[in-house]
């Protein structure tokens, strides 16, 4: 409730008072008191509610017809729960007393006029505004929270090129509308009081540039709405119509969650009387938004979109791999978005390129596209291409520095929901590739870690890639869904296990089974000799540490089981200090529900069947998946990346709403 305004009483004249409904007013009964009086009585209109404030350890409420004693430490508050319908239309009249049984000595007379005055969003979050007279002020996380939700308006709901529609200072259609969050000012009392008190819609400096809020005027069409909050608008008069009850407004947030941005916003309205000067402010009521966080989506969820790119190089075009993408998205019923040579420049590596997430409100949601700072052949395709109706776009820019590999998408990440201990994390945790536990060496840009740790529902955990040329986290780890109650495996890449494999074929008498059997460009290697090959051991045993490094890690902040990860076989190579897969890395494969379109290891064929496919069937298709092996060697895997890499995904967003989450 808002803090108590006091008013003084006269005996020489009425007082005349605004009293806001829903909030209360102290009347002072002791400063102006008839010479004599030791008691006094407060009597009211029937809609005005009078209390006694006290301390019952040291004074009695009186009985009958008893008074008040005024030396007594006794406070008069006064409450209304209507407007009025004309003004001084209440009344309150205090009566001072020599003796209980004397006649009045004198009394005070206090007229007030009733205003219903109340700024309402959806605190309740169930997509309509509705009214609410308890704490607006703070906002709550988890099931029994409250507070309002603000989507950043970063989708472009004008066809045609053009920037996103956050950028414009007044809605650009119908459907911009619709992204938007409701606001409904109450306004109810005579209206001759509005004729000197004025209602005055504000924001602070900090948070103006984070939220623009719009009132039509005269119409609803898009035209008639203009810009009363937001940047360089830090208040507006409300100008209210007579006999208006309830004015509506709409914002849009602008920024995302940041470093230097905690997602909230408020913004207030006053009452002020005009009459006076200086004016005197009456009542301030404030609400408070969230902006909703930026979400990814981890590989349990359903797809909705493949991505990929057409391309050509000195080994031709990638014609075959997109005949695979298309057959593979159609068993998974995906829809399957080529994007053009003239739009990606012969730039492959669309996840490098883009992360899709999503944003969502009770009253809307819509996907989101992140564009990494990588800027390569594909950087002018997420804005021009992707950004459009509800579809939103976000970035970050490095400013003083060109980006590191790290800093391309393929290395970042989200893990499906778990639970750490008593800790759930509801929406999965992201997951960034970085130098740790190395004193130096790549990291992804502060920028960009930032951001995403700003968005607080998906707490990013940062392992350790800087082992690979590449270094992103997709070389060595995947998720992929299954019906059991845990509801997913991590699959981490193993030289061991590759290792061991071979030796079991060693021992089975196929010690000469070829890896690369089938292909022109690549010189075959038997069993044995990988297995001979000290260099080749020495390197997948050094990426072995790396890994089980990671994967303690993961264990330990994802709450995992040694059940719950499957090892998939890969050898890798060092090329200096890096690590390179010494055939297709088949942990980077792109997962699209049930069906995994993994890269083609080539490895031993033995009883006319690939050793290194098959222990991957054995893993994956007990647990209800499907393995299909596509070749991506030359186009992909020659120029150090795989499947995953030259593939992105648009996922159904969470059916878990992100503020119930308790982060």
């Amino acid at each position: 409730m808002a803090p108590r305004r006091a008013v003084q009483l006269s005996l020489k004249k009425p007082t005349y008072a605004v009293c806001v409904v829903g909030t209360e007013m102290l009347v002072n009964v002791h400063r102006d008191v008839p010479r004599g009086a030791k008691t006094f009585r407060v009597s009211g209109s029937s809609k005005v509610e009078v209390l006694m404030a006290y301390d019952p350890r040291w004074v009695t409420e009186p009985t009958g017809k008893a008074h008040w004693p005024l030396d007594a430490n006794v406070d008069v508050v006064v409450s209304v729960d209507t407007a009025s319908k004309d003004l001084n239309d209440l009344k309150v009249k205090v009566s001072y007393f020599k003796r209980q049984e004397d006649d009045p000595l004198g009394h005070s007379v206090l007229y007030l006029t009733a205003v219903d005055v109340s700024l309402d969003v959806d605190t309740s979050r169930t997509g309509k505004v509705k009214r609410r007279r308890g704490d607006k002020k703070t906002w709550r996380w988890g099931l029994e929270g409250h507070g309002a939700v603000l989507l950043v308006n970063c989708d472009r709901d004008c066809r045609g090129p053009g920037e996103p529609d956050l950028h414009s200072s007044q809605p650009v259609s119908l459907d911009d509308l619709q992204d938007m969050s409701p606001i409904v000012l109450t306004c109810d009392g005579p209206d001759e009081l509005f004729d000197r008190h004025k209602l005055v819609l504000s924001v602070s400096q900090s948070d103006s540039r984070r939220v623009r809020v719009f009132r039509a005027q005269g119409g609803t069409s898009v035209s008639d709405y203009q810009q009363v909050l937001g940047p360089r608008h830090l208040s507006h008069r409300v100008e209210r119509q007579r006999g208006e009850r309830e004015i509506r407004f709409c914002a849009e947030g602008l920024a995302f969650p940041d470093a230097d941005f905690s997602g909230l916003v408020s913004l207030s309205v006053g009452l002020v009387d005009t009459a006076p000067l200086p004016e005197v402010p009456l009542f301030t009521d404030t609400v408070v938004f969230r902006v909703a966080p930026w979400i990814m989506t981890p590989n349990t969820q359903p797809p909705v979109e493949l991505y990929v790119c057409s391309v050509t190089d000195a080994h031709g075009s990638n014609e075959k791999f997109l005949d695979d993408m298309a057959s593979l998205a159609l068993k998974a019923n995906c829809k399957l978005v080529v994007c053009p040579r003239v739009e990606n420049r012969n730039d492959r590596w669309i996840q490098d390129e883009m992360e899709f997430g999503y944003v969502e409100a009770p009253h809307k949601s819509f996907p989101v596209v992140f564009d990494s700072p990588r800027n390569r052949g594909l950087r002018d395709f997420p804005y021009k291409k992707i950004l459009g109706p509800d579809f939103g776009y976000v970035t970050r820019e490095l400013l003083f520095s060109g980006a590191s590999s790290l800093d391309s998408f393929g290395n970042l990440d989200v893990s499906p929901p778990v639970t750490v201990g008593d800790t759930e994390y509801p929406l999965g945790r992201i997951l960034i590739g970085g130098s740790f536990p190395k004193s130096s060496g790549r990291r992804m840009a502060k920028v960009v870690r930032d951001f995403l740790a700003a968005q607080q529902v998906q707490a990013p955990l940062e392992l350790y890639s800087d082992w690979l040329s590449v270094g992103h986290v997709d070389e060595f780890l995947s998720f992929v869904p299954t019906s059991d109650p845990k509801g997913f495996r991590m699959l981490l890449a193993s030289p061991s296990a590759c290792l061991k494999l071979f030796q079991e074929k060693k021992e089975e008498g196929y010690g000469e089974a070829a890896q690369f059997a089938g292909l022109r460009h690549k010189a075959k290697r038997s069993i044995n000799e990988m297995l001979a090959d000290r260099r080749l051991r020495s390197d997948s045993l050094h990426v072995q540490k790396c890994i089980d490094w990671n994967r303690e890690v993961l264990k330990r902040e994802l709450g995992l089981a040694e059940g719950d990860i499957i090892d998939i076989p890969q050898l890798f190579s060092l090329k200096g200090a890096y690590a390179e897969a010494f055939f297709p890395d088949m942990v980077n494969m792109v997962v699209l529900g049930k069906f995994l379109g993994i890269p083609k290891p080539y490895g031993p064929v033995i009883n006319g069947r690939c050793c290194l496919e098959e222990q991957v069937r054995s893993l994956l298709e007990p647990l209800g998946l499907h393995c299909v092996f596509i070749d991506d060697y030359l186009s992909y895997h020659r120029l150090q990346g795989e499947i995953h890499c030259g593939t992105n995904v648009r996922r159904k967003p969470f059916t878990f709403k992100w503020w119930h989450a308790v982060p």
